[in-house]
Formats: C-alpha cells, sequence, structure tokens
C-alpha cells in the first residue's frame, strides 16, 4: 500500500516544478492556475527565483503547494496513486487538495493568506525556531518550560525520536538550545526561520486563516488524510476546517503521522514534491520502511522501477 508523503516549508529551491511544468500539459496547467487564483506570476519565481523572494514565507506556501500538486497530477498520469496521504505542515494542504477535499485554486489563494498571517503574528526579529538533536521528547518538552522565564518556546515539530524543532521568543529558545547543549543534546541549532511557526505564538494567524477558510467548500477525501495536530485520521469534510486551522498553532507530530499510516498499512512511503526531507526521516520512524521520492520526471521514472521490481 503506498502513501504519499507532502513536504513543507523549507523543501523549496529555485528550479523547482520546472521539470512536470515542461514535460506535462496537466501540471502546466496546475501551475497556471496557481497564477491565476494569486494574481501574480508564481511560475517565473518558482522556475527562476530569487532566492530571496522566493524564501518569504507569503510566496514559499503556495510555491511548494504547487509544485507538490503538480507533482501528484503527474504521478497520476503514470498510475502511482496513493492509499493514503499525509503532509508536514503546509504539506498537510498538499494532501488535502491531491484527496479532492479541497479544491487547488481555493487551497494556493488561502496558503499565501496563511503564510501572511504567520509571517504577521510575531514582529520579525522576535521570534525563533531551533532543532534540538540527540534528546528524548521528554526532556526537551522539560528544558522548555525550564527555559521559558516568562515567554513563550514550545515543541513545534516532532520529527522523529532524535530530533525535536522548538519555536517561540527568540530569547527563550536560545536558553533552551544552551540548555539541550548541557544536558547532552548531540547538536542544536537555531533555524534559518522567519517566525516561530507552530509555537502558541501563532494563534493569531490562526483567528485570522478561520474568515479565508470558513467560506469555501470542502469534500470527504477520496483516500484517508493523517492529520499532523494529533495523527487522527481525516475521512470526512467535516473535520478538514477544524484541524487545518488547530494546525497552525500546535505541534507538527510527524514521527506519529508516519507511525500512523504504516499501521493503516502503507508499505511504501514516496515523498511527492520538492526535497526529500521527508523520504530521510520516515526511513529513521519505521524500521525498513520503503522511502522514495518524486520531485522531477527522472526521481518519477525512478520510483515508478522500484515499485514495479518490488510491488
Amino acid at each position: 500500500m503506498i502513501a504519499f508523503l507532502f513536504p513543507g516549508q523549507g523543501s523549496q529551491a529555485v528550479g523547482m516544478g520546472r521539470g512536470f511544468h515542461d514535460a506535462s500539459p496537466a501540471a502546466k496547467a496546475i501551475v497556471a492556475e496557481a497564477n491565476d487564483a494569486l494574481g501574480f506570476d508564481l511560475a517565473r519565481l518558482m522556475f527562476e527565483g530569487p532566492e530571496a523572494d522566493l524564501a518569504l514565507t507569503a510566496n514559499t506556501q503556495p510555491a511548494v503547494l504547487t509544485a507538490s500538486v503538480a507533482a501528484a497530477t503527474v504521478c497520476a498520469e503514470r498510475g502511482l496513486v496513493p492509499a493514503l496521504a499525509a503532509g508536514h505542515s503546509l504539506g498537510e494542504w498538499s494532501a488535502l487538495v491531491v484527496a479532492g477535499a479541497i479544491a487547488f485554486r481555493d487551497a494556493v489563494r488561502i496558503v499565501r493568506r496563511r503564510g501572511e498571517f504567520m509571517q504577521e503574528a510575531v514582529p520579525v526579529g522576535t521570534g525563533a525556531m531551533a532543532a534540538i538533536m540527540g534528546l528524548d521528547l521528554a526532556v526537551v518538552e522539560a528544558l522548555c518550560g525550564e527555559a521559558a522565564d516568562g515567554q513563550v518556546v514550545d515543541v513545534a515539530n516532532i520529527n522523529s525520536a532524535g530530533q525535536t524543532v522548538i519555536a517561540g521568543h527568540r530569547p527563550a529558545v536560545e536558553r533552551a538550545v544552551a540548555l539541550a547543549a548541557a544536558r547532552g543534546g548531540r547538536k542544536s541549532v537555531i533555524l534559518p526561520v522567519s517566525a516561530p511557526f507552530h509555537s502558541s505564538l501563532m494563534a493569531p494567524a490562526a483567528t485570522r486563516l478561520s474568515a479565508e477558510l470558513e467560506p469555501i467548500t470542502v469534500k470527504d477525501p477520496r483516500l484517508p488524510v493523517v492529520r499532523n495536530v494529533d495523527a487522527g485520521v481525516t475521512r470526512s469534510a467535516e473535520d478538514v476546517k477544524p484541524f487545518l486551522l488547530k494546525q497552525v498553532a500546535s505541534p507538527v507530530r510527524w514521527t506519529a503521522c508516519v507511525e500512523k499510516l504504516a499501521a493503516e498499512g502503507a508499505t511504501a512511503f514516496v515523498e511527492v514534491g520538492p526535497g526529500r526531507v521527508l523520504t530521510a526521516l520516515v526511513r529513521r520512524i519505521v524500521d525498513g520502511a520503503r522511502g522514495l521520492s518524486v520531485e522531477d520526471p527522472e526521481s518519477l521514472d525512478k520510483t515508478l522501477a522500484a515499485l514495479g521490481a518490488k510491488p
């Protein structure tokens, strides 16, 4: 059983999606629809940059979504379709689009606003995120509590057993990084991001996102989508909006998401979209997992060959 995994912010790169765009009329149509929905030339930004503009949150989110949905569209043309799906943060939107729960046109427009809202929730420079390596989740949660000192520092991403991302006020995050080193953490680094995503500081962004989501139509997904917030499974339309809103200011429980996919029967995990971050993580989470990736026509050919060789 095949599960598709969709990447989030941080996987973007100038040139992403161009191979599929140039090779497939269907992928080209997805990119054109994004341009039309947004009212600017997203394709040029994706394919040509500049990198600094692509890295702006309000640009990154629709760009990664578009590249991921275009890649999934070409996968479907070639007969590669998932039985299950999940996405990391922003990637959950890609999963819901591919599952038919949200129209792509609505999603690409709203995730641009989502990026704006998340960036504007905290003044630039006052928030930060850091990756903590080599410590158990319980230890990271405890040191966050110790480092807070009246500020916010929360667990933001639970990526694998030894990799947890924290987010909050910059001084509190820096204190937590120092404590992690003192507690024997293997490596802790401040991440090059512009806001403390998936911390409680993002609550204002969730409130603003609610007004954007409220009028759109959602449908029952055609396939189960595992949620970031609780690693539960979205199977009906009524679960789509509430969990997308809750996700903004809640930790991404990625380890539990991948474990849930495996428990639901996934035997091959295919990362669809730019980068291979999730492919590396899945191999750390599920022993012996088959992690594959599709980000361009060449990697799609390799993935199809691998799945054909070992069905």
